[in-house]
């Protein structure tokens, strides 16, 4: 079983193949997407690849609805996070998951790590993001907010680097970058508290811009 990104988006609306390759286009990303034989804008299944061929990830579009894939896995994230800290942060994410309605899941291939493979897929899913709100998971490391910052611990003990995070204050999110392998900051962040000697991310951010948190793969 391969490593996973997700958007967890809230609009059923399918992004039209080709939208998603002018951005590729428009940064000069000698990246392709191929969808088989399914039609431009009603795609469940992409795959994108290096100019050279090489397959960066695979993109499977789930909507949310009874009985399908898409409805299964969005049950199963709510039975693994209902128990996770900060513990309102997981009732913020169940809360969310109810407006969900559609899931891009992104199974990261061989392409990823070859040349700028990391850059080209951020594109592709920075795209979907902004598509409508939306938020992300990555397998061993959990959820954001819909603003790109991490909101909920599902790290192996053994984490260590910065990483920018969340965490909710009077219904608000307050962002922050934290050293995940610092006990002191991660026994506060699990209380659900800024801890202290922190960054503190003051400035706004447009719908459309987020910071870069998955970008590795953390054992």
């Amino acid at each position: 079983m391969g490593y996973y990104i997700r958007v967890l988006s809230t609009s059923s609306d399918c992004i039209p193949l080709s939208e998603l390759q002018s951005d590729l286009d428009k940064d000069k990303l000698q990246a392709t997407l191929s969808n088989g034989d399914m039609p431009d804008d009603n795609w469940t299944q992409l795959i994108l690849s290096h100019g050279d061929g090489i397959e960066i990830a695979l993109i499977e579009r789930n909507l949310i609805q009874d009985r399908t894939l898409g409805s299964e896995e969005l049950a199963e994230f709510a039975e693994e996070v209902s128990d996770c800290k900060p513990a309102n942060a997981a009732k913020w994410l169940l809360n969310y998951f109810q407006c969900v309605r559609c899931i891009y899941a992104f199974q990261l291939l061989s392409g990823t790590d070859h040349k700028n493979g990391w850059e080209i897929l951020e594109v592709v899913k920075n795209h979907i993001r902004s598509f409508a709100p939306s938020i992300l998971q990555a397998d061993n490391e959990g959820f954001t907010n819909e603003d790109g910052y991490h909101i909920i611990w599902q790290f192996s003990e053994s984490v260590d680097g910065d990483w920018w995070m969340g965490v909710l204050y009077d219904d608000q999110w307050k962002h922050f970058l934290m050293n995940l392998g610092n006990h002191k900051h991660r026994e506060s962040y699990l209380k659900g508290e800024i801890p202290d000697d922190v960054k503190l991310a003051y400035t706004s951010r447009a719908h459309n811009t987020y910071p870069t948190l998955i970008t590795r793969v953390l054992r």
